[in-house]
């Protein structure tokens, strides 16, 4: 059985990175991780913390399907903040930034940034340094 390459580049209080294969299981891993990073931050409340898994899990998949670079991982951050949860998703496909555009009807894919649009406050994507690519999305944490 293969295993997903893991390597954690740093955590704090309020700060969470991992390195992750580019695979369906990388993508996986990294929305599990959030979720369990999450769990325990007291200032993201249960459904805001639902919101953000899924964010990562489309983030993630993005980059395991789009931004894969054979032998490279992607990064997962997660930053909460004055106020802001912030989740990035760094890939070495600089070439394929983000666009949303509208499904044909029949298609199966293809949703992924309309749902990012409707579940974060601000999404983007920033470039570098090269080759990569950072797609980031931010949610308004409430005010304690």
């Amino acid at each position: 059985m293969k295993q997903t390459n893991v390597s954690q580049v740093g955590t704090s209080r309020a700060h969470f990175g991992v390195l992750l294969s580019p695979t369906p299981r990388g993508a996986r891993l990294a929305r599990l991780l959030a979720v369990e990073w999450l769990r325990d931050r007291h200032e993201v409340p249960y459904r805001m913390a639902e919101t953000a898994a899924q964010l990562v899990a489309e983030l993630a998949a993005n980059a395991a399907t789009h931004g894969r670079v054979t032998g490279r991982s992607f990064r997962l951050a997660l930053l909460a903040d004055r106020g802001v949860l912030r989740i990035e998703v760094t890939d070495t496909r600089a070439d394929a930034l983000p666009r949303r555009r509208p499904p044909s009807p029949d298609a199966e894919s293809g949703r992924g940034l309309l749902l990012v649009e409707a579940l974060a406050n601000r999404w983007g994507a920033t470039l570098g340094p090269a080759p990569q690519k950072t797609v980031w999305v931010e949610l308004d944490l409430p005010v304690s």
